[in-house]
């Protein structure tokens, strides 16, 4: 029996693993990977990495920390997470249960892909899934961004502000409703093309165009220094449905300690209601995670 099992290898998991393990707690992380979305890093032709703030070296340097204490670590998926009594069970992809006293969910979320040619052998390369965090890297370059709803309008609005010019590929017009799709319908930066859809992108080193096809057929090709995947988010949830009360995008609800409804599971990181998609909030959420469950575990350590 565990103090503490941490589900999810990324940012959110990594950080609550150590600051776990330094409050001596028994703790394993359980994850068929380590690093998460830190892995990933866009790379531009026009930018040197000292520009860009990852938060990189602080989740290396976790990272490091428990590769070295391979007992802390069981490096593979997991199916679900049970409660029994006063404990949870986390079961692995392989049939292992595990269990603690208390769990942190930190598993993330994925990026909704395009599934075209291109996309993959381009992605990080000119072509990433997040303006948020690259969008002041795009300063007076021409760029793309594929999506509907209130994540593409977010990031075509943000880039607008310092890109020399802003295309906007979506297939629902509905959401140009809403008060920051009519600024951009307005923007004189910012080109939507409605009834869209993207079938290729295509580069050398780096991506440098996509190709569009129209509501006709039309094929237009565009080009671009930089292009943003923004279609949605899908938490890593599955584990915890009809355990912890999700919201309607199914990402866990927390409360500001990152308290789920059932005492004694906690979530952090990408996979819950929390505020922006970032790599250093990941990280600060999950040290307040790993201080929550302690606090939690506390009475009976």
């Amino acid at each position: 029996m565990y103090d503490l099992i941490i589900v999810g290898g990324g940012p959110a998991g990594l950080t609550a693993a150590i600051y776990a393990i330094r409050k001596r707690l028994n703790v394993l992380l359980v994850s068929k990977d380590l690093g998460g979305k830190t892995n990933y890093r866009l790379a531009l032709p026009w930018i040197e990495d000292y520009q860009i703030i990852r938060g990189l070296e602080i989740v290396n340097k976790f990272r490091s920390e428990l590769e070295y204490l391979d007992f802390a670590r069981h490096m593979e998926a997991v199916e679900k997470v049970s409660q029994q009594g006063d404990h949870f069970v986390v079961t692995t992809k392989g049939g292992a249960n595990l269990e603690a006293r208390a769990v942190i969910i930190a598993t993330g979320a994925r990026q909704v892909r395009m599934d075209v040619p291109g996309e993959k052998e381009f992605t990080m390369k000119g072509l990433c899934y997040s303006a948020l965090s690259y969008a002041p890297l795009c300063i007076d370059k021409e760029v793309v961004v594929i999506g509907d709803g209130d994540l593409g309008l977010r990031s075509a609005g943000e880039l607008a502000t310092v890109a020399k010019h802003v295309h906007l590929i979506c297939k629902d017009e509905n959401m140009l409703n809403q008060p920051l799709g009519k600024k951009l319908a307005a923007s004189a930066n910012v080109t939507i093309l409605k009834n869209c859809q993207v079938v290729e992108v295509k580069g050398d080193e780096y991506a440098r165009s996509i190709v569009v096809k129209d509501a006709g057929g039309k094929l237009v090709e565009i080009k671009a220094d930089a292009m943003f995947v923004e279609q949605a988010l899908t938490p890593v949830s599955q584990m915890v449905e009809g355990l912890a009360k999700l919201d309607e995008h199914k990402r866990i609800i927390v409360d500001c300690a990152c308290r789920t409804n059932v005492p004694g599971l906690f979530a952090a990181g990408d996979v819950t209601n929390g505020y922006a998609e970032q790599v250093l909030i990941a990280v600060g959420e999950g040290a307040k995670a790993a201080l929550s469950a302690y606090e939690y575990l506390l009475p009976t350590l």
